[in-house]
């Protein structure tokens, strides 16, 4: 799923060598840390570090490849440890993260209780990257578009097969096998060993929280206090969670509705939620797909909506894209996904899931439903996904808001059954994707004072609107 840098939203156990207690750190923090090419710098006020890695861990001895880590380090003797953090994709780098941190939540103390440590995951930005030499209409090729019927799926395929071997023939094809979810948690230990730590907290969202959990099952004793935020079901993102895309579109487009209705005198979109859905299918058919791809975007975040609205009110032309949706973070993308799973290889059974999705879910599903490049990969997996289990110390928090288009309920539900005993889970009624840093102050707590304080909640709990 697309989860862009934000700036102001598994073979069995293999277990890495433990780090010591009193390990020397094996990292040197120099600053400034690369700034994506972007002014001002976001990771400005961050000290950054090369960090090696094995490219594959079945032969740790072997080929190595190159992580970049930013550090926000505490100054306060209240100091617990470390902080990992991830923002998601697969691919999104995460080297502004304890700046972003800093900016949002400066005065809750998390400053003084972590050094905040980002970083770029294997094969993106500036740790060793990917490529699949991707044209910049291919660049989003992993959804959509929506599918009307089988011809359709026929000729996304045949794009999809292009794709594929374009990943297989890159220049980077040789690390292409070893970009999987299993690898990338073994990364997160080998930083930890780097850092002398014996312990790591974690927070990652979206795709990050799957990261997360995959290394608490991979390495539970190695993990401190750990927060999970808008969650992909225990599976990954599997074809499963793809096509649940559209359960996520249908969970939040009446929150849309009802803001456009209720300033109808602003954008003439309908008086009512009914009048502002049936506008939308009449945008369909004036203006095509992009329409669709539009609003599931726009609904990550209530800050989207009044763009979205002057969108459907008068099309305005298409953003340029910024420094950061480029051929390596869609090809990273999609090389994780399409190595973690086993995706149905026949055209068939996406063209029978996009006659169901027309059916069940007539906005989005025949988008979310429709083939991509995972059908055609050209390496098979070299080991079995993460099993995300419930053996390990409970000391996981899991926020979810009730109502997100890339992370349905339905997936965070799974996730919450999967962890069992090991986890606490808070819902909140609100919409988007992502509960900490948001609006809500009752979601925003439960993460800090877990984070914080070591708080986790009693039972599970819901926050109200």
């Amino acid at each position: 799923m697309k989860n862009v840098l934000a700036l102001l939203a598994f073979l069995p156990f293999m277990a890495a060598v433990p780090a010591s207690a009193e390990a020397a750190p094996a990292v040197k923090w120099t600053s400034p840390c690369p700034d994506y090419g972007m002014t001002p710098s976001p990771t400005a006020g961050l000290e950054c570090a090369k960090l090696k890695v094995p490219l594959d861990y079945a032969d740790s001895g072997g080929r190595t490849i190159e992580l970049t880590l930013s550090r926000k380090a505490s100054t306060s003797p209240k100091r617990r440890g470390v902080l990992l953090m991830n923002p998601g994709g697969p691919g999104s780098p995460g080297l502004a993260m304890p700046a972003q941190l800093a900016q949002r939540q400066g005065h809750s103390g998390l400053l003084d209780s972590y050094d905040v440590i980002g970083f770029d995951p294997r094969g993106t930005t500036y740790s060793t990257p990917v490529t699949c030499d991707l044209t910049p209409d291919q660049r989003f090729i992993l959804v959509g578009p929506y599918a009307e019927g089988p011809r359709d799926v026929a000729e996304k395929a045949a794009k999809s097969r292009v794709v594929a071997k374009q990943c297989a023939e890159s220049k980077t094809a040789d690390l292409l096998p070893q970009m999987t979810t299993a690898n990338t948690a073994r990364d997160l230990d080998r930083i930890r060993e780097a850092l002398g730590e014996r312990k790591i907290s974690y927070y990652g969202v979206s795709y990050g929280s799957y990261l997360g959990a995959a290394y608490a099952s991979m390495f539970p004793t190695r993990t401190d206090r750990i927060v999970l935020d808008s969650l992909v079901g225990p599976a990954g993102l599997d074809v499963r969670a793809h096509q649940r895309f559209a359960d996520g579109f249908d969970d939040r487009f009446g929150d849309f509705t009802a803001w456009a209705a209720a300033r109808d005198d602003v954008y003439h979109l309908g008086r009512t939620s009914a009048e502002v859905t049936a506008k939308f299918f009449e945008l369909v058919e004036e203006r095509g797909d992009d329409i669709r791809s539009a609003t599931w975007a726009a609904l990550y975040d209530d800050a989207n909506f009044p763009a979205l609205a002057g969108k459907w009110a008068a099309p305005a032309a298409s953003a340029q894209g910024g420094p950061l949706d480029g051929d390596n973070h869609a090809a990273l993308h999609l090389q994780v996904l399409c190595n973690d799973s086993d995706w149905p290889e026949s055209v068939r059974y996406y063209q029978k899931a996009v006659d169901w999705a027309r059916v069940t879910h007539p906005m989005f599903g025949p988008a979310a439903a429709n083939i991509s490049p995972c059908a055609f990969w050209p390496v098979e997996r070299r080991e079995p996904p993460v099993r995300i289990h419930d053996r390990g110390p409970s000391n996981i928090l899991l926020v979810q808001n009730l109502r997100d288009p890339a992370t349905p309920l339905v997936g965070a539900r799974e996730m919450r059954s999967a962890l069992g005993a090991r986890a606490k889970f808070v819902t909140v009624d609100a919409g988007g994707h992502g509960v900490f840093t948001k609006e809500n102050a009752c979601g925003n707590d439960a993460v800090v004072r877990y984070l914080r304080d070591g708080v986790l909640p009693a039972a599970d709990s819901h926050c109200p609107a």
